[in-house]
């Protein structure tokens, strides 16, 4: 019997905690904060192939990366919550309590850290609602690790608040504590890439990496490794264990003991943690094998939009063939490997490697996506064309000609690009009045050239389309 009231009491301790702290209001808070950032601000997440409902990695990894400014607004909350007792003026009259001071410490770190945790699963709960509605069709568990550790980093983050806050009990702790968090969050955070090159910086991978939130999402077939995964989980429990310590710590000395795990943590982390950002963010093998319909491939991760691409694919490759002869590609891929920003594209002669982040693709459908497609088999992008880059306004005028040329049409303005309709008609139209009054012998032989050179990535399409020589 007395066992039993002993559970009751040690059940209702922490009920009590839940309804007379600010803990369920700081899991509020962080909840609100998060889906007005992504349903009320325009940004990445809401355009493009991964944007934040598209995939469940892509979900996974644009959650973790609002932590660029929850997990600071954890760690604010969580100090104004360690202030509790000293605001009432009653720890002496616990401390005078024959309740063990890490039972008490126990008991309000788990109510805050619960309800953040719970916050951010219930952000990462309606996200995945968005995916199962959406158009993924690839369903895994690889996106899982990259939550647990965001929510493992706001619940540490809180702890730690609450104990630094109990060491230095002042009014001004909580904000002065957010705002270091913040400019610490966001200087380390301009360091990170999920590009595959190696920044050149100031702020070693390593050292970055102990900030929870991660990098924009530009691919969908990239995810974090593993090191990283272990890395942060042993370096948020260090932090989770100081903060803690600090909350139970009754004198100076043992308050310093209490750093302990922070620093093991942190050195375990460092340890862990790659030196690279090419080996922080890696490919995911599973999501980047591809699958076919003929011809036509895509990656297992865009399986869904392998229906509608394989008609308009089978289409431009006999277009294609119509066109080039022995020169027109076989097949369609999507590209599996993702590149750094501005890099060069990838170049095949045997397949037409497609990126559906270039607009003119990726928002196609119908005859219009036949369209883009043969202009990609025409005139391969040397340069890149995505959300963040440009490409070439010649390049656009080139594919445009191409495509008149297959179509036996007047050109058209490449749609889904950043260069205007009027600009590109413009440059077309002396170029195309010059091509169209040669002989039809002549007109496949510079578009031959064309694409060789678009091929290789060297020389200029467009150049050959008008004077028959690159520049």
């Amino acid at each position: 019997m007395n066992l039993r009231n002993l559970r009751h009491a040690n059940l209702r301790i922490p009920l009590i905690e839940l309804k007379r702290s600010v803990a369920p209001w700081a899991g509020a808070v962080v909840l609100v904060a998060a889906l007005a950032f992504l349903h009320l601000i325009s940004g990445p997440w809401w355009e493009g192939p991964a944007l934040w409902t598209a995939q469940w990695t892509s979900m996974a990894m644009w959650t973790r990366y609002l932590l660029f400014f929850l997990w600071p607004l954890a760690v604010g909350l969580g100090a104004l919550q360690g202030l509790r007792d000293h605001r009432s003026k009653i720890s002496e009259l616990l401390a005078s309590t024959p309740r063990p001071a890490r039972h008490r410490a126990a008991v309000l770190a788990g109510t805050t850290a619960f309800t953040l945790v719970s916050a951010f699963a219930v952000l990462v709960l309606v996200g995945a609602v968005l995916v199962l509605t959406g158009d993924s069709s690839y369903a895994h568990l690889g996106w899982l690790p990259i939550s647990l550790v965001g929510a493992l980093a706001l619940g540490a983050g809180a702890v730690l608040g609450m104990g630094v806050a109990r060491a230095l009990p002042s009014v001004l702790t909580p904000p002065a504590l957010a705002v270091v968090a913040l400019l610490l969050t966001s200087f380390l955070r301009q360091h990170q890439s999920s590009e595959h090159v190696v920044p050149t910086s100031a702020v070693p991978n390593r050292l970055s990496l102990l900030m929870p939130g991660v990098a924009e999402v530009r691919e969908t077939l990239l995810t974090l490794s593993v090191p990283v995964h272990l890395g942060q989980t042993l370096w948020l429990l260090g932090m989770a264990a100081t903060g803690l310590a600090l909350l139970a710590a009754a004198g100076p000395r043992a308050r310093l003991l209490a750093l302990t795990p922070l620093l093991a943590g942190g050195a375990l982390a460092l340890l862990l943690l790659p030196a690279a950002p090419r080996d922080t963010y890696v490919v995911d093998r599973a999501a980047a094998a591809l699958v076919c319909d003929g011809p036509v491939c895509v990656t297992k991760a865009r399986q869904g939009r392998l229906d509608d691409l394989a008609g308009p694919g089978k289409e431009a490759l006999s277009l294609l063939r119509g066109a080039l002869g022995d020169q027109a590609p076989v097949a369609f891929h999507e590209i599996a490997v993702p590149r750094a920003l501005s890099a060069r594209s990838q170049r095949s002669r045997e397949f037409v490697l497609m990126d559906f982040r270039d607009r003119a693709i990726g928002e196609a459908e119908g005859k219009r996506l036949t369209r883009a497609l043969v202009a990609q088999g025409m005139v391969p992008l040397c340069r890149p064309r995505s959300a963040t880059e440009s490409g070439t306004q010649e390049d656009a005028v080139a594919q445009g000609i191409a495509i008149a040329w297959v179509f036996g049409e007047e050109p058209r303005p490449i749609d889904g690009t950043m260069h205007s309709a009027k600009d590109q008609a413009e440059m077309a139209g002396p170029v195309w009045e010059k091509f169209a009054a040669l002989p039809q012998a002549e007109q496949r032989q510079r578009m031959s050239a064309a694409h060789a050179a678009a091929v290789s990535c060297e020389g200029d399409p467009l150049t050959i389309l008008a004077d028959g020589a690159s520049r």
